[in-house]
């Protein structure tokens, strides 16, 4: 009879473990030895699937950056490094954080291509653990090596999608800004990078009136937010 931890519970354990410091080393040695029918029975369900991949992420966005803080501070080519490398063992398959973001969250979705081009070749083990739908909410939860984002939260299985509505309503609220005279949303780049995650313009408008951002009667032109933060990138209209 196996007697490995429950991968959910492993999983919320390292990020908190990261979180306040702890040695989290044999987390890591008993995700990285799962037994990948242990993860076909405790990743059943959209929300375990969801809670897991989430916590793993971002644990392990954490411990990387620690151990190699000179990638993300480097040109284009180390920050693309630091999320490329296969760093990251689960189940006994080494993932990046790539893989788990752009292929066990948003369900095989290549990085580039504004969210309608599919991740080329998944592997099986991708294929077989993934989330079934791209959920756009998981770009308000992620570690973005730098870029702003919600604070980082353990996601629970039973709550996760509460949980996610908290971080999205104040992250909106943070950075989104509406001028009702010129009915123009001003909002953060990552609706534009992965556009097609959202369903568009007409999906990013009724996403923004969902958590209130805008009124509920507006369709605003967007506006997108350089890098920086301050000069507006462009309008779309």
């Amino acid at each position: 009879m196996s007697t490995q931890l429950d991968p959910l519970s492993l999983s919320a354990d390292l990020l908190y473990t990261v979180k306040t410091e702890g040695d989290p080393d044999w987390l890591r040695s008993n995700l990285a030895t799962l037994e990948k029918s242990r993860l076909d029975r405790s990743l059943a369900s959209r929300e375990r699937r969801l809670s897991f991949w989430l916590n793993c992420y971002n644990a392990y966005a954490q411990l990387l950056l620690e151990e190699t803080p000179e990638l993300l501070e480097g040109g284009v080519v180390d920050r693309w490094k630091f999320f490329v490398r296969d760093r990251i063992p689960i189940g006994g398959v080494w993932l990046s954080l790539n893989d788990i973001q752009h292929g066990m969250l948003r369900h095989s979705k290549h990085p580039w291509g504004f969210g309608y081009v599919p991740r080329p070749f998944p592997s099986s083990f991708e294929r077989r653990f993934r989330l079934e739908t791209c959920d756009p909410r998981i770009h308000f939860a992620v570690s973005r090596g730098g870029e702003p984002c919600p604070p980082i939260a353990v996601y629970s299985a039973t709550d996760v999608d509460e949980e996610l509505d908290i971080a999205i309503r104040w992250y909106l609220e943070e950075t989104v800004g509406y001028d009702p005279h010129d009915d123009v949303a001003t909002i953060p780049r990552l609706f534009r990078r992965y556009r097609g995650d959202f369903g568009g313009k007409r999906g990013i408008r009724e996403f923004l009136r969902e958590y209130d951002a805008i009124p509920p009667d507006a369709t605003p032109s967007l506006a997108y937010e350089r890098l920086d933060g301050f000069d507006l990138d462009f309008v779309d209209r």
